[in-house]
């Protein structure tokens, strides 16, 4: 069998490592990939992004299954095309995508459908924005409308953060497109998980639980990232939790999808919000696995993820179930000097050799040249590794980390505290 991996990140590395492990498989193509994916002799990158390239390619090369692993190709609809040429793809559609790519979509269905969620408003111009924070005041979460690698959301503390947030999305532009619309939500005390299931349409299949780490520094303090950590599972999803997940978030999504003549096949992941009492709350749905979740959970998984991820894109999941590694694993991720605002890129990376099968370096923003890994985006690596406790974990990945060397390389030492404390 033949697998194409869409994406060039930490998930994408990590996909494509578990998905070469299944006897299946013979040959692993990742379009862009990284450094990480160039060095492994399982799998081949391809320079290719264009959606109708990637058709041609997988119909050339006979590809078996396409995997997406990023955000914005499901956005603009790259399921929807490999499908009409009868390519096996797994992936929401364009429709589905929007519980990701449009936050007033996500927040108006979940008002529709009863889904658990914090209470909002929409704005367009900033004297109704800024009119709404008189009334509503800090704390209080603005968030762009659309894509913004996972940093286009600010938790203000004060007045003052709230109303210059509203500025720089709709006035300086500082996002884009995706900020030309923004929700303005109530701040929630509480602490997040990360839950994520595979769909095929109507068979749910969860994965276990984790934990992503936002913000930029330690004691979740800095500005918002696309993640500086995770670990699995997360203890804060008991089974009661997790069962309210199921019951009020996860089956409510799906069928109300459905309703709404919206067929949702692919990841979907649920960012919960967990108070003192257990009661939930969702934050946001993205419809693909999370970066960094993805390496700590793939590295807990026991089994053929390419065997699962081929049923469920032929909505042959029912009775397929996962096991998972009794151990806890986690990630940390190092970034590039002053990641996340204009990340500095083109540095060399020294790598110590791993011989250790309990820890594993999962490449993001690297590339390959003249024989040298150097950086090439803001988040460079997550450093994996599991244990039979987290602190076990834990240690195993600090101490793996202190043994890379790159410029400027920035990382928080407190990834997994909340769960040891």
């Amino acid at each position: 069998m033949k697998v194409l991996i869409i994406g060039g990140g930490g998930r994408e590395h990590a996909l494509a490592w578990k998905i070469s492990q299944s006897p299946a498989v013979k040959k692993i193509y990742v379009a862009p990939g990284n450094g990480g994916t160039d060095l492994d002799n399982n799998i081949e990158n391809i320079n290719i992004s264009d959606t109708q390239d990637l058709i041609d390619f997988a119909t050339k090369q006979k590809i078996d299954l396409t995997v997406v692993g990023p955000e914005a190709p499901l956005a603009i609809g790259i399921v929807n095309e490999f499908k009409k040429n009868n390519l096996a793809i797994f992936g929401p559609t364009k429709a589905a995508a929007q519980l990701e790519s449009s936050k007033e979509f996500s927040k108006s269905f979940m008002a529709r459908h009863k889904i658990p969620t914090a209470k909002f408003a929409t704005f367009e111009d900033t004297i109704s924005a800024h009119e709404y924070l008189q009334d509503n005041p800090a704390p209080i979460v603005i968030k762009a409308d659309g894509l913004a690698s996972g940093k286009g959301v600010v938790v203000a503390m004060t007045d003052e953060e709230a109303h210059e947030a509203v500025d720089l999305m709709l006035s300086e532009k500082i996002y884009g497109s995706a900020g030309t619309k923004i929700i303005i939500e109530e701040f929630i005390e509480g602490e997040e998980a990360s839950f994520i299931v595979i769909c095929d349409g109507s068979t749910i299949l969860p994965l276990d639980s984790s934990q992503d780490h936002k913000r930029l520094l330690d004691n979740d303090a800095g500005p918002n990232t696309g993640g500086m950590g995770a670990y699995s599972p997360a203890p804060i999803v008991t089974d009661e939790v997790n069962k309210k997940i199921m019951d009020q978030v996860i089956i409510p999504t799906i069928e109300g999808m459905k309703k709404e003549g919206i067929e949702f096949s692919g990841f979907l992941y649920a960012g919960i919000i967990v108070d003192l009492n257990k009661n939930i709350k969702t934050l946001e749905f993205n419809c693909r696995m999370g970066d960094p979740e993805t390496q700590p959970l793939l590295f807990r998984m026991q089994g053929d993820l390419f065997t699962i991820l081929l049923k469920a894109a032929k909505q042959e999941l029912e009775g397929v179930e996962i096991n998972w590694d009794k151990e806890h694993a986690i990630t940390i991720v190092m970034a590039s000097k002053d990641y996340p605002t204009k990340p500095i890129l083109g540095d060399e990376i020294n790598l110590p050799d791993i011989q250790d099968d309990s820890t594993f370096i999962f490449h993001a923003g690297t590339n390959l040249e003249n024989s040298k890994i150097m950086t090439s985006g803001g988040r460079v690596l997550g450093v994996t590794a599991k244990g039979k406790t987290l602190e076990i974990a834990k240690n195993r990945a600090y101490d793996v980390l202190k043994k890379i060397e790159f410029n400027g390389a920035q990382f928080r030492t407190d990834i997994g505290k909340k769960a040891l404390t």
